[in-house]
């Protein structure tokens, strides 16, 4: 498989990258930072920057068999705006530019998260977020009185909606599209999101039995990316080490 790859260079994206390039996969990284040996081609790509998503999609000689859309920012203190630019608006640009340079029956994968698991909470934000353009995105942080946390919330929301309800109008176009929800996962981030989530992350790690490694949230995400999960289609695959069924669980009493 051909494959591009936005956020190559560390966790999660690293972990993919190596281990497509081991399955003798050629793998095209876009990414802030130099992913290395891991890529057999980089285009620096930095997702808040509108002119720089439209140069690396002039850059990006395709056509790619599989998009994954990886880069994210974690919810670090200050980052807000930058993380509805890169996590939602910077991915559905990429992701609209990259449409034309995909193979037919090729896959798209974002990468979303566990945090995103309230989206039917917060529809009427979400979809507010779905109309913006990325110079509106500063008035919306103000308006909202958002910080990073819900900034992050939303956007991994936002994902997984944005996933679901376009899978028709890229089964039309021959592509097929999910997303996937890793949490707690142990990259550099993991403290970022102790920091924004507090005893909720260490007491669920603490019922998982440990943090999730990136290879393990890469290979789920390359099998959503590859031929063998073509009848997967508009849905969000969660990895997290049984979480989500403990906290429903709990939630329904049933232990």
């Amino acid at each position: 498989m051909r494959v591009a790859l936005t956020g190559g260079a560390t966790g999660i994206g690293a972990a993919i990258a190596q281990k497509l390039k081991a399955a003798g996969h050629h793998v095209t990284a876009f990414d802030i930072g130099d992913p290395g040996p891991n890529a057999d081609h980089w285009i620096k790509t930095d997702l808040s920057d509108p002119n720089s998503i439209a140069n690396a999609l002039d850059a990006a000689e395709g056509p790619f068999d599989a998009l994954i859309n990886n880069a994210g920012l974690p919810p670090r203190e200050g980052l807000a705006e930058l993380v509805l630019k890169v996590n939602y608006i910077g991915l559905c640009t990429f992701l609209d530019g990259m449409l034309d340079k995909l193979a037919s029956d090729s896959a798209i994968v974002n990468t979303a998260s566990r945090a995103g698991a309230a989206w039917r909470d917060n529809l009427d934000q979400i979809k507010a977020l779905m109309a913006l353009s990325n110079s509106d995105v500063a008035r919306f942080v103000v308006d909202q009185n958002m910080d990073a946390t819900r900034a992050y919330n939303l956007t991994k929301e936002a994902v997984i909606v944005m996933t679901m309800a376009r899978a028709e109008e890229m089964t039309r176009r021959g592509l097929r599209m999910n997303s996937a929800s890793p949490a707690a996962v142990s990259t550099g981030i993991l403290d970022d999101f102790i920091t924004a989530f507090g005893e909720k992350v260490a007491k669920n790690i603490a019922r998982a039995g440990r943090a999730g490694l990136p290879d393990e949230a890469a290979d789920v995400i390359i099998f959503l990316a590859s031929p063998e999960s073509a009848w997967i289609k508009g849905q969000d695959i969660v990895i997290d080490g049984g979480m989500s069924a403990m906290a429903m669980s709990d939630a329904l009493e049933l232990t």
